[in-house]
């Protein structure tokens, strides 16, 4: 995976310094989403693959599967991914260029997975503890998982905060094993 994260790098930095220097993130951040879910699907996976297709023939019908979700610069670089050899990198490419994003608004997606559906009201005091804690613009998604008994389990970027019954009861195992 790290070496994913390293070939894919170069291109998310180059998309993102396009998008910040034309003023479209927005779009940038849109079109890349919509590629790398293009990207992830069996048949775009097998046509990517295909050995007798040109560079060209895989960018063009690449494009699309995209049905017009691209703009000029977007074909652009799935062109240049393709000649690359690079197309399969794009979900790595979208989630670099999203952390860019990330960092420049001073913004943090947080997940956060919970028994129980959890009320706008719980979400917004979330979201500002989180803002505290954290000191940045937290961006909250919530996700429902009855496995957990109780409490939650907040992920952000690389760190994980596990205030779950479940995960309580698996210390309190481990405590009593060791």
């Amino acid at each position: 995976m790290a070496e994913l994260i390293t070939l894919a790098r170069p291109y998310a930095n180059a998309a993102f310094a396009v998008a910040q220097a034309s003023g479209t993130l927005d779009e940038w951040t849109d079109m890349l989403a919509f590629a790398s879910a293009v990207a992830s699907h069996p048949e775009a996976k097998a046509l990517v693959m295909h050995p007798t297709l040109s560079d060209e023939q895989k960018a063009s019908a690449f494009a699309d599967f995209c049905e017009g979700k691209l703009s000029e610069q977007g074909r652009n670089f799935i062109a240049l991914l393709a000649e690359n050899k690079r197309l399969p990198l794009l979900p790595e490419i979208n989630a670099l260029f999203e952390g860019l994003r990330a960092q420049l608004e001073s913004s943090v997606n947080v997940e956060m997975a919970s028994p129980f559906e959890v009320t706008s009201e719980q979400e917004a005091k979330m979201v500002e503890a989180l803002s505290r804690k954290l000191g940045r613009k937290v961006n909250l998604s919530t996700t429902t998982d009855s496995s957990l008994i109780g409490g939650v389990v907040i992920r952000a970027g690389d760190v994980v905060i596990d205030a779950s019954v479940r995960g309580k009861l698996a210390k309190l195992a481990d405590a009593i094993g060791s």
